[in-house]
């Protein structure tokens, strides 16, 4: 059994997908589309950047989208691979839950760049610059990073974001507790903590207002079954029911992104192939929580071409 993967925030550089539009139509095509949805130049910003530009989270999370999209495309309908045939499920780290859901035929593209611009949007007017923060903790397990955080939090929130594998856990909440996580974190037993370059604290409950938002906009937005199941980060479970994943997407603003699990759960589930379209972020993660699993990250059309073969 296989799953397609689609990775998150901070899998976006400049020049995504500038190799991959030159060698597709169907990866240009795909630019072209989201461009025009948002109506804004978003690939020319990826192709030349400013770096801190498109690193906003409101082009950041739609572009990292439109990358992973266009290399799905160009493996479907330029490389003959069907999703329905080749994936039993589908699953996305963060953001690319959306991904994830446009490439199995729950929203369409366009839906998907204009919801994902307004989640960077409201995620970023959640919580004003400079009081919100997110670390990485190394060598710290769930059970360790949620001490740490509590230990931490003195009144604040303070608590886990993602839980990345067995060895990368990422916590979210006000800065001066998230700064307390830091100096807490040697001491209690993980081997490093590191400040996160993001803008806002995602995945916490100060991102409240950034969820109230997006269930307005799911709540007047059409979601088609998926045409295969998909992993929910906030349940770790598949889900295939439209107002499930609605429900679902609201949680994810504020919630755990419980990624260490979903890749556990699918692959006791019998999933043993896991395939990374759009960046080289989840592989690693993917090995250090299935080292049995066999992990491929598609990016370049090489890549595509290769693994077009396989699947065809």
């Amino acid at each position: 059994m296989r799953a397609f993967l689609f990775p998150g925030q901070g899998s976006q550089s400049v020049g995504m997908g500038a190799a991959l539009a030159d060698a597709s139509q169907a990866a240009r095509d795909t630019f072209g589309e989201v461009d025009e949805a948002l109506g804004q130049h978003l690939f020319k910003l990826m192709r030349e950047g400013p770096e801190d530009e498109l690193k906003l989270t409101e082009n950041a999370q739609p572009a990292i989208m439109a990358h992973a999209l266009a290399v799905f495309r160009a493996l479907t309908r330029e490389g003959g691979v069907s999703l329905e045939k080749s994936a039993h499920f589908v699953a996305g780290h963060s953001l690319g839950e959306y991904s994830a859901l446009c490439a199995a035929g729950s929203f369409d593209l366009a839906t998907t760049a204009k919801l994902l611009k307004l989640r960077g949007q409201a995620m970023q007017a959640a919580v004003p610059v400079g009081v919100g923060a997110m670390a990485a903790l190394l060598g710290a397990d769930l059970a360790l990073a949620q001490r740490i955080a509590d230990a931490a939090a003195q009144g604040e929130v303070c608590t886990v974001a993602n839980d990345n594998d067995p060895s990368q856990v990422v916590i979210s909440g006000h800065k001066g507790a998230i700064d307390r996580a830091i100096e807490l974190a040697k001491e209690m037993g993980a081997k490093r903590a590191l400040p996160l370059p993001v803008s806002a604290p995602f995945h916490c409950p100060l991102m409240q207002p950034a969820a109230d938002a997006m269930a307005e906009a799911l709540g007047k937005t059409v979601i088609e079954p998926p045409h295969v199941p998909v992993y929910a980060n906030v349940t770790a479970a598949a889900v295939a029911d439209p107002a499930e994943i609605e429900r679902l997407l609201v949680e994810q603003v504020t919630g755990m992104v419980r990624w260490r699990e979903s890749i556990a759960n699918m692959f006791d589930a019998g999933v043993h192939e896991f395939v990374e379209l759009g960046g080289k972020v989840l592989g690693p993660m993917v090995k250090r929580i299935a080292p049995d699993a066999r992990v491929t990250s598609i990016v370049t059309i090489e890549d595509i071409e290769a693994i077009a073969k396989e699947l065809a």
